[in-house]
């Protein structure tokens, strides 16, 4: 077995907020769809290239190299990737 390192890569990406307006704005950026689930709450429904996926209040949405975009939670986010 081999060791990797991650390729060094800036991405896009907005963080999914609490307030209406802001998650209007972060839908639109991903070409996403406002909903409300009755279990998860306010979501953003994001076609990505292996299927629709949600994004909550507090995930991130990453755009990729492809110019996919895809859910991220906070916690994967702050632990791979850092502001430039």
């Amino acid at each position: 077995m081999a060791q990797y390192r991650k390729k060094s890569v800036v991405i896009e990406a907005d963080r999914v907020g609490t307030h209406p307006t802001a998650r209007r704005m972060t839908a639109e950026w991903c070409s996403g769809r406002l909903g409300d689930d009755h279990a998860l709450g306010p979501v953003i429904y994001i076609d990505t290239p292996v299927g629709q996926m949600v994004a909550l209040v507090g995930d991130w949405i990453i755009k990729g190299s492809a110019g996919e975009f895809y859910p991220c939670g906070p916690d994967i986010f702050d632990a791979t990737y850092e502001a430039v």
